[in-house]
């Protein structure tokens, strides 16, 4: 399955030990570096409709969280110093200068807390959807899709589930044709292996749920930019709308999208990502 999933994208696969994390990671392209974390139980390559772009001006590295996808977290007790070291870890070994790092849902929150300490080490910050910016309220309807299909990931709680991830479900698959196939086939797989199970409610539980406090979002010096679906049902726009007013922030409105922009509507990410990316040279003009 995830062979598959990974046919035709313009990557290679690699095997990391970060911080004592085997971790899988896709990369491809060349140009500066561009570190894509994505969401709970997911993994590097949900980014496949956005990276086939990105290759041609950056080097795009795609990680699976620990945990997540093929990176085994074995006997790991995952925390979020380690979790943050894992990052830290990953753009040293991965990354020639500073990347953008682009992060969503939980992904995001995680980005979020790294440059709170690391701004230094990244170029800038795009926060896509991003978890961690107030606390965890989803729409009752999308809690209830979430937690039915965590408790039990059948081929039906998926769609339900993506039902209200996406804008327009239809559309959606119809659009992706075969690769959806692939894609749902994979997310039952790694939705029905306990090891995913229990990393991606970790990684909920130490990032997605609280908030990060905000004398220390204050903190980011990294240029940082908010992109999000209008229809967003687990964190709604008037978060992304009040982190902007609050923290100065460039926001990105992605119409006709829920909380899944880069699968839902690719084109229109891209244009607000190519808006939001800033170069280590202008950083330190």
């Amino acid at each position: 399955m995830r062979d598959q999933l990974l046919a035709d994208l313009p990557v290679a696969e690699r095997r990391l030990d970060l911080v004592g994390i085997p971790t899988a990671v896709l990369e491809g392209g060349d140009g500066p570096p561009m570190v894509l974390l994505h969401g709970p139980g997911e993994y590097g390559a949900k980014w496949l409709r956005v990276i086939p772009e990105l290759v041609t001006a950056h080097r795009v590295i795609c990680p699976d969280l620990p945990g997540h996808g093929a990176s085994d977290a074995g006997e790991v007790e995952l925390d979020a110093a380690r979790v943050i070291a894992w990052l830290d870890a990953l753009i040293e070994r991965a990354c020639a200068s500073p990347p953008v790092l682009v992060g969503q849902i939980v992904g995001g929150a995680i980005a979020a807390r790294y440059a709170v300490d690391h701004s230094d080490r990244i170029a800038c910050l795009v926060l896509a959807d991003a978890l961690g910016l107030a606390p965890f309220q989803p729409a009752p309807e999308f809690g209830a899709a979430l937690q039915a299909f965590v408790s039990k990931p059948t081929q039906e709680r998926h769609d339900a589930l993506w039902a209200q991830c996406a804008f327009d479900l239809d559309r959606l698959r119809e659009r992706m044709g075969e690769r959806w196939d692939h894609l749902k086939a994979y997310n039952l797989d790694r939705a029905g292996t306990a090891s995913v199970a229990a990393a991606s409610g970790r990684l909920m539980e130490l990032f997605g749920f609280p908030a990060i406090p905000p004398e220390d979002l204050v903190r980011i010096a990294a240029p940082t930019t908010v992109i999000w679906g209008r229809h967003d049902l687990a964190t709604r726009l008037e978060v992304a709308e009040a982190a902007s007013v609050r923290y100065g922030w460039p926001l990105h409105v992605i119409e006709d999208a829920a909380d899944d922009p880069p699968i839902e509507q690719p084109e229109a990410f891209l244009r607000a990502l190519r808006a939001a990316v800033v170069t280590p040279e202008e950083v330190t003009a």
